[in-house]
């Protein structure tokens, strides 16, 4: 297997580190542990960029080559409809979570609380999600 050709596996794994990271810091901040959730999200950030580097490189090295999902009936609406969904969010995303870390390290406690109520769920799904597409594309079909 080529390096080009991993690289949608690496981004899986990477993307399922994340999703484990942001669990992790979801529970500790729900316990009341700052300083864990501090280290889980801060993580997730840096998975997260590096998916984002090598996903990047991924297309930029395929040049456009596209993966078909194979399957039919409910699962390619099924499939379709997440993927519409995942890309639209994972647009948004990048946004979300720069403006909800920022008021973080700025101390901005209420904003940054309020930032993550929608920044969490939202980046939870793209990650999860980016997992699932890839589960669809690679190894269900």
């Amino acid at each position: 297997m080529s390096f080009t050709e991993s690289l949608p596996t690496l981004n899986a794994c990477l993307n399922g580190t994340a999703t484990i990271l942001l669990t992790a810091g979801f529970i500790c901040i729900k316990s009341g542990k700052e300083k864990a959730h501090r280290s889980c999200m801060v993580s997730a950030f840096i998975v997260s960029a590096f998916f984002l580097f090598f996903y990047v490189l991924h297309k930029w090295l395929v040049q456009g080559v596209h993966t078909p999902f194979e399957g039919e009936g409910f699962w390619r609406s099924f499939y379709y409809s997440m993927l519409a969904t995942h890309i639209l969010l994972a647009i948004l995303i990048v946004p979300l979570v720069l403006t909800t870390l920022s008021w973080a390290i700025r101390g901005q406690r209420e904003r940054h609380k309020a930032w993550a109520r929608w920044t969490f769920p939202i980046w939870y799904y793209v990650s999860v999600t980016g997992v699932l597409i890839y589960c669809f594309l690679y190894l269900w079909w």
